[in-house]
């Protein structure tokens, strides 16, 4: 599934540069994840980068509104670096 960035957030500025997909971007008041663009890192790394770097525990969730499997995940990685 894809991750979405909580109210928790404190725009750090740790995370938007560690996504490899380019899914994070400064929104109304906070960070925001595009869905369309997150893999969970599948594709690049074993564990979602944005996770790892932030400081704040819990600001960077599963957005339960976007579920996807592994394959779902590495099919949209795939997709969205034109890999086969």
């Amino acid at each position: 599934m894809a991750l979405i960035i909580t109210e928790r957030c404190i725009n750090c500025d740790m995370c938007e540069p560690e996504c490899p997909n380019e899914a994070i971007s400064m929104g109304f008041d906070t960070y925001e994840i595009d869905p369309n663009k997150c893999t969970e890192c599948v594709g690049y790394y074993d564990h979602s980068t944005c996770q790892r770097v932030c400081p704040i525990q819990n600001a960077i969730i599963a957005d339960p509104d976007h579920v996807e499997s592994q394959e779902e995940l590495l099919e949209k990685f795939k997709q969205l670096t034109h890999s086969s």
